[in-house]
């Protein structure tokens, strides 16, 4: 079955969903939400902190292309100072995964911003982590997710 046959049978047929249509609809609009706000901050020379190569692919995948580090790649002190000292009066994204190692990855990160002064933004994850619920736990799911909820939804693609 191709793509289209795909979407038009999910729209036919919505027995197969374990919740209401409305609830994918909903997070579908949520999501992309994010995902705009996401490419505010890349557009804004804002740094985007994730994981590694593969959460850079997919934030690519979904139009996001911006200034992004990779915080699993240096110590934890270093990659914060060198992060604050490049990039004075810029905001800070901490979009790690929101698995046990991500959470914990994101509370080392913020506590080591908090004792440089700085505020990290943590909202986004969080928002993804509430709307994605089990569903997903990693950036890298993200594109796979978003065209997951476009297919049920019915609603157009990329």
């Amino acid at each position: 079955m191709n793509l289209r046959e795909s979407m038009f049978r999910s729209r036919r047929d919505h027995r197969h969903l374990k919740a209401p249509l409305n609830v994918y609809q909903n997070r579908l609009e949520n999501i992309e939400e994010i995902i705009d706000e996401l490419y505010r901050h890349a557009e804004e020379g804002n740094v985007i902190i994730v994981e590694g190569k593969r959460d850079v692919r997919a934030l690519n995948e979904l139009g996001v292309n911006g200034h992004f580090e990779m915080a699993t790649h240096h110590s934890i002190s270093n990659f914060c100072e060198n992060i604050v000292n490049e990039n004075a009066g810029r905001d800070i994204v901490i979009l790690t995964d929101w698995d046990r190692r991500g959470t914990i990855l994101m509370t080392d990160l913020t506590k080591h911003f908090h004792s440089l002064g700085i505020n990290p933004d943590l909202r986004i994850r969080e928002r993804l982590m509430s709307i994605t619920q089990k569903e997903i736990k990693d950036v890298e799911s993200l594109p796979t997710y978003v065209l997951k909820l476009r297919q049920i939804t019915g609603s157009s693609l990329f």
